[in-house]
């Protein structure tokens, strides 16, 4: 069965939920895991007052039995501690939408009186069940030995510099310093950058790059437009809030380059096809091919600001300025959990696709048999062939 899962709930209702389908039976979960990635989603230097009121925890409902999972649906709650200030408090009418928010579109497209229910859905605390569910497919795919993490690798116009660094060296000196960035030069040099936004009453965006390590050949397909990998990949990427571009490995640079540099060799090494370069983040024509998956997204400056900007009363007919909503000034380095989450839920529905079974039992045989970029794998006859 392939990953399912839906989240409900709003910015300042009392809960936000999720319901995953789709994890074999038979995960050992560990509920602390997906705490510490709830927390992680709550630190970075840039967010705004709401991350002093949360302490997210989950609360797991439903699926698990003596600690693991029973191939049924997962239900998780996660409650909304600052519900209490909103609950039965009457809140004035939000009729001036932001620039670059949903208020705007969600009004005209679902006729609410009043912009704020727009804000409500449309916010980044629905991402707190995404990172739920994205922490129990970490742990499905640990089983089978992949890593998924990631970085910041710039904020606003502070790019980093991560040399020859290997890339479980940069998930983990990421996790030393508030920023989130591999590089402490660059690092200190964001924070400076944020700090200054802050002064100026604004907001900064910047690049995040999520890594997949060890993912077998053979996740995903071109058969179809909605099977390749990278297309399931950027579509998970672009539904994170503020999240406006991606590419997969050098895509943008290779659009500057001709073909013979653009691509990766395939050359020979003890029987094993291997690419020295990977220029192309791991998928070819759709499908993974054994090195790491790269996926960089670019997240836009958040669009409440301190600073007004002008916009409209939809009421009154007359130009205006915004009103601040609470929010971060720089969510950078608090998005890296959310895109690790959503990559970790694409690959592991991908894994389970290709592995098929409905316990974790099942698959690991599979999974150990799974053909290799190697001479003895592929089979060809090298004879001539009549099509159609």
């Amino acid at each position: 069965m392939p990953i399912r899962f839906l989240t409900a709930g709003e910015s300042h209702g009392p809960a936000v939920t999720a319901i995953l389908e789709g994890i074999p039976a038979g995960l050992a979960l560990d509920v602390d895991k997906v705490n510490h990635e709830l927390a992680r989603r709550q630190k970075g230097f840039g967010s705004g007052g709401r991350m002093k009121l949360e302490r997210d925890t989950v609360q797991v409902l439903s699926g698990i039995m003596d600690g693991k999972t029973m191939g049924m649906p997962i239900s998780l709650f996660v409650e909304n501690l600052n519900h209490k200030q909103w609950k039965g408090k009457e809140t004035a009418a939000m009729t001036a939408p932001r620039p670059g928010h949903a208020d705007l579109t969600g009004v005209v497209k679902y006729g609410y009186n009043d912009l704020r229910p727009s804000l409500e859905r449309a916010s980044a605390r629905e991402t707190t069940m995404r990172v739920s569910v994205g922490a129990i497919c970490k742990q499905f795919l640990a089983e089978f030995g992949i890593v998924v993490g990631g970085y910041v690798r710039s904020i606003g116009e502070v790019d980093a510099n991560f040399g020859m660094t290997t890339y479980k060296s940069r998930f983990e000196v990421a996790e030393t310093n508030d920023l989130r960035c591999p590089d402490a030069k660059a690092a200190e040099m964001m924070r400076t950058r944020i700090q200054q936004c802050i002064q100026e009453k604004d907001t900064l965006g910047g690049v995040i790059e999520i890594v997949a390590l060890n993912v077998p050949v053979g996740l995903g397909s071109f058969a179809q437009w909605d099977t390749r990998l990278e297309a399931k990949l950027a579509q998970a990427m672009l539904s994170v809030q503020a999240i406006k571009g991606v590419e997969i490995g050098d895509a943008f640079e290779n659009a500057r380059l001709p073909g013979t540099q653009a691509h990766d060799a395939v050359i020979l090494e003890s029987e094993k096809i291997v690419r020295p370069t990977n220029r192309a983040g791991g998928i070819e024509g759709g499908i993974s091919n054994g090195e790491p998956i790269v996926i960089r997204a670019a997240m836009k400056p958040i669009a409440s600001t301190l600073t007004p900007q002008k916009t409209v009363d939809l009421v009154t007919g007359e130009e205006t300025v915004t009103t601040y909503e609470r929010s971060d000034f720089c969510p950078v380095p608090r998005a890296v959990p959310v895109l690790e989450a959503v990559v970790a839920i694409t690959l592991a529905d991908a894994l389970i696709t290709k592995l098929g079974g409905d316990s974790i039992a099942e698959m690991k045989p599979r999974f150990k048999a799974l053909k290799e970029a190697k001479l003895n794998d592929i089979e060809l006859d090298n004879q001539p062939h009549i099509f159609w």
